[in-house]
């Protein structure tokens, strides 16, 4: 999802900022696959730490006055609930938001190729079935959303000028 940012921003040179909430181990992790990814394809990735959601619209701010050429929205549970305020701060500097979440996009960002929460449910529910059924654990293993969706938001693109590849759906 992170490279989605430089297929459709296409610029020598790109920085790409994010905010994350350090306590979440979920989101550290992220955070240091996305170092990784930026490192390898040339992107230059600022990141700033959040605790609370009432440290979002200050944190973001300062990210944006470093210049950033995007936003990358890590869907932790602190950019759930502070999206809004994200998106209003971002859309003021006229910096674009990407995201790995689906519902994100229907909130305001660009485009996202990830997991949609529904669908991720639904999966969830389908394994607690399994596990209702046999009474117990077994053969139940870790698994990733099986189901990744290619979504954009097309009043959202065309404020940016982003021409987003057919393979993308547009949300409703």
């Amino acid at each position: 999802t992170f490279l989605l940012i430089p297929t459709l921003l296409q610029k020598p040179q790109l920085t790409v900022g994010m905010i994350f909430n350090q306590s979440e181990p979920q989101s550290v992790e992220a955070i240091e696959r996305i170092k990784s990814l930026a490192a390898n394809n040339n992107i230059n990735l600022v990141y700033l730490p959040v605790n609370t959601s009432a440290d979002v619209q200050l944190v973001t701010q300062s990210l944006l006055n470093k210049k950033i050429d995007a936003f990358f929205a890590n869907p932790d549970n602190t950019v759930f609930a502070s999206f809004e305020t994200i998106a209003k701060a971002c859309n003021q500097a006229k910096v674009p938001i990407f995201t790995s979440e689906a519902g994100l996009v229907s909130r305001g960002a660009v485009a996202a190729f990830g997991a949609d929460i529904y669908d991720w449910g639904f999966q969830s529910g389908e394994q607690a079935a399994d596990f209702l059924a046999k009474g117990n654990t077994n053969g139940l293993t870790y698994t990733i959303v099986k189901t990744r969706k290619r979504v954009y938001n097309a009043t959202v693109a065309a404020t940016f000028g982003l021409k987003v590849p057919a393979t993308f759906q547009a949300i409703q």
